[in-house]
Formats: C-alpha cells, sequence, structure tokens
C-alpha cells in the first residue's frame, strides 16, 4: 500500500464532539454484561476508547491504532488502557474478546467478507462485534473529492487515492457474512445532520479523514489547488441556511453483531 502518511490528531478533535456521538450511539446498543476483555479498534486519539472504558469499568480496554500521533493523544487521555501500534489489516487476536469495538475504521479495510468473518472468529461466545463505518461515497462532499481528483494535472497520480476506501456491502452481504461466522445480527443506518459554520468547515472536517489519501499525495502549492477547487464545489454542493450555518449530511452503517455457540 505504500507509506503511510500519520493522521493528525488535532485536526481530527476540532470536530471531537460531532464525531464521538455515533460511537456513542453504538455503543448504547450492546447490551450491559460482565465484560471481561474489550478492545477498541483504530481507537484514534481515544475518544471512543474512554466510552467503552466508561462503560464498563471492570473490564480490561485496549486499544489499537496505526498513528503514533493518535496512540500519543490517547495514552495521555487514558493511561490506564493499554494502546497498541499496529496495522489492522495485520492484526490478530491472541485471545478472544467480549467486545470488539470498530468505529469508523473499518472502512479503510479491504475485503470485508474475509475481514468481518476474522473479527467474530475473535469473539467469545456471547461477545459482540461492534462495528460503525461512514457510508458517504455517494454524498456530495465525497463526489466532490473523485471529481476534483480526476480534474486535474494530479489525475494520474490520485488514481489510487480514489480507491483508498473500500466500498461498503449492502445490509444484505453484512447479515450474511456475520450470519455464516456464527452471529446474530442487527443492523441500521442513521444519517446525522450537522450543522456546521460554513463550507470552509466541511473542508476542514474532512482534511483529517475522507481527503487525506489525496491531499498526502501532494506538495504544499498542489495541496493548496486542489483545496481551492474541493471549497468552490462544496460551497455550491451546500447552500447557507438562513443563520449562515451549512448542514452537512453524514450516513453511518451501524452493526452489531453477537456471536452464538462455542
Amino acid at each position: 500500500m505504500g507509506e503511510r502518511v500519520d493522521w493528525d490528531a488535532e485536526q481530527y478533535l476540532r470536530f471531537e464532539d460531532e464525531r464521538t456521538r455515533p460511537s456513542l450511539d453504538l455503543l448504547l446498543r450492546v447490551r450491559p454484561a460482565q465484560l471481561e476483555r474489550c478492545i477498541d479498534l483504530g481507537c484514534g486519539p481515544g475518544n471512543s476508547t474512554e466510552l467503552v472504558a466508561a462503560r464498563f469499568p471492570a473490564a480490561q480496554i485496549e486499544g489499537l491504532d496505526s498513528s503514533p500521533d493518535m496512540l500519543d493523544k490517547a495514552r495521555r487521555r487514558l493511561p490506564q488502557v493499554t494502546f497498541q501500534l499496529a496495522q489492522l489489516e495485520e492484526w490478530s487476536a491472541q485471545s478472544r474478546y467480549d467486545l470488539i469495538f470498530a468505529n469508523a475504521v473499518l472502512q479503510w479495510i479491504p475485503d470485508h467478507a474475509t475481514l468481518f468473518a476474522r473479527l467474530a472468529r475473535a469473539l467469545k461466545p456471547g461477545g459482540v462485534l461492534a462495528v460503525q463505518m461512514p457510508n458517504n461515497l455517494a454524498e456530495p462532499s465525497h463526489v466532490a473529492m473523485t471529481e476534483v481528483a480526476a480534474d486535474g494535472p494530479w489525475a494520474q497520480r490520485l488514481a489510487s487515492a480514489r480507491e483508498a476506501r473500500a466500498l461498503i456491502g449492502s445490509f444484505s452481504d453484512y447479515r450474511r457474512w456475520l450470519q455464516e461466522a456464527g452471529c446474530a445480527v442487527d443492523i441500521w443506518q442513521t444519517t446525522y445532520v450537522h450543522a456546521l459554520a460554513g463550507p470552509g468547515a466541511i473542508v476542514e472536517w474532512f482534511k483529517s479523514t475522507g481527503l487525506k489519501p489525496f491531499v498526502d499525495l501532494l506538495s504544499a502549492e498542489e495541496r493548496t489547488a486542489f483545496l481551492d477547487q474541493y471549497l468552490k464545489r462544496i460551497a455550491a454542493a451546500y447552500p447557507a441556511e438562513p443563520d449562515g450555518k451549512v448542514l452537512l449530511r453524514f450516513p453511518r452503517l451501524f452493526i452489531v453483531a453477537t456471536r452464538q455457540g462455542a
């Protein structure tokens, strides 16, 4: 996959309240139980891990992320939690978990049929895989990214960036894959509507996530030109409300799968 560029925790946390809300909504659908081992995959700066630790205070909590900068923030935030630096594609559980929590991370990993079966195998009987993934590739925010990437001197270099995120499967796909892996499955989708300060705030939101595979491949001058073109498209796609805010629609797919049997 080539050299990875680290994630920017400070940029990500500029919208911490909005980014944490889906984690809380997902966690509230995990039934309270006497959990012993929980892991937060793609834990980022620890905002979602903090929710898991608060909901299950007696459990041993772990966090995993591929970003040193994110993990540095997470360790400062939660010194009592064990965090490890690893690529999720290469990670395998050494023992089974009562809860595998994966908020806004699995969309970066390919081959979901294999991935979800692997994660299900890492659950104890009765254990829960709780997943939330952005399902917004058809939204104007992401259509604009691919349009700008294809319309400029960087088009050839950015061709691979357009494939950085895995295509999200259908409800039927995830239900089938997880049932075949021995799980009972609950699936739903929620569209969040975030009132942001203006088109520039939408650009800032995605700088730490969806835009990274594109802008990380550009020089500083090209990055400025790319973001200027992106901002123009965003301003056209998200008109201002009477109070000056713009409404960012953000569909997210939720999955709670409970491992049955042994």
